[in-house]
């Protein structure tokens, strides 16, 4: 079977977009040992290559995740009543929602241009599977494409289109599924027994097990499993590298957060975090319309977390988040390989 990634410890830093995964945070886990993904998403191509810049200067190797292009439709009635919907949220902060839905593609082309001209070692790819062309001018510029998938058939359709490998994403994973149909949420099921499933369909295809993943037991697990490596999100967010506002890195471990929970209420698309009362207040409302909705409630959850309001916050988190602790990264990353 091919080798995927190339470091020490078969520890992933998964990439947290939005804030939580850093320069630091990435170069902490490369030197701990574990492979370090830079967070793409939300980021302009030029903020993206200073990123790259800093981290390549370290001499460490490490990977860029892309968020790919939304193809599903926004429903601008539904999306205008979501907006009309969360006004009174909005006015809270002086706030005022802009109905009319924007779209875009979270300069998708200009990254792939950018990294065809500085490739990385290894890209990986979220929200479902780009041009077959995307895949082979990254392949062409000497990059190892990783698609992220949550189900067999989305594994063996990323294999039909040619990539080094896999993310496999199990349900208990914190932030956005990865889910290819958006309008679906993703099945329940253990990331190991997920793990297994997908290398049966696509034999022989490097995998990264994503999910559940809450302390070195959990690693050994989904390396039994078949994973080459495992990704490790939610125990990296309250470390003293990771970027995560306060508010959310209190979050985790406060006892009136008693459970995590997938939601569009945030961004339209399916996610995981700890339930609050925004999500109780607009989880069943909120339309299947990511990246619109994702601008749409941007400015008042930004309001929030400066303001310190967890009640209105998004407080991404997988379903082991009580076990996430303070302290450096390198820590994490070594108690994780600690029994393999």
């Amino acid at each position: 079977m091919a080798v995927l990634l190339d470091c020490p410890l078969p520890i992933v830093g998964a990439p947290m977009a939005g804030g939580p995964t850093t320069v630091a945070l990435a170069a902490a886990v490369a030197a701990a040992g574990g492979f370090p993904f830079l967070a793409g998403g939300y980021k302009t191509p030029e903020a993206l290559a200073a990123e790259i810049e800093q981290l390549r200067a370290l001499d460490v190797p490490f990977g860029v995740n892309l968020f790919v292009p939304s193809r599903h439709p926004t429903d601008t009635a539904a999306f205008g009543a979501y907006a009309a919907e969360l006004a009174p949220e909005a006015e809270a902060y002086g706030l005022r929602l802009d109905p009319v839905p924007v779209v875009d593609d979270d300069h998708w082309a200009e990254k792939l241009r950018m990294l065809g001209r500085d490739p990385v070692p290894v890209v990986s790819l979220t929200f479902g599977l780009p041009e077959r062309g995307d895949v082979e001018a990254l392949r062409g510029a000497g990059v190892s494409v990783a698609a992220t998938v949550t189900s067999p058939p989305e594994a063996v359709e990323a294999r039909a289109l040619g990539v080094d490998g896999l993310v496999v994403q199990g349900s208990d994973a914190g932030g956005h599924s990865a889910i290819f149909d958006p309008t679906r949420d993703p099945e329940p099921v253990d990331t190991a027994e997920l793990v297994r499933a997908v290398a049966a369909a696509v034999a022989g295809l490097p995998l990264i097990a994503a999910g559940g993943v809450d302390g070195p037991e959990a690693v050994r697990a989904l390396r039994d499993a078949g994973a080459q490596a495992v990704a490790v999100g939610t125990l990296l967010l309250r470390t003293d590298e990771a970027g995560t506002s306060e508010p959310h890195r209190a979050a985790p471990v406060d006892p009136s957060f008693d459970r995590t929970v997938v939601t569009r209420a945030f961004t339209g698309r399916p996610a995981r975090a700890l339930r609050n009362g925004f999500v109780d207040r607009h989880g069943r409302s909120a339309p299947t319309a990511y990246p619109a909705v994702h601008h749409l409630t941007r400015a008042l959850r930004q309001a929030a977390s400066k303001a310190g309001d967890t009640d209105r916050m998004h407080l991404w988190a997988g379903t082991g988040h009580r076990l996430a602790r303070t302290g450096p990264a390198a820590d994490v990353v070594r108690g994780l390989a600690a029994r393999w």
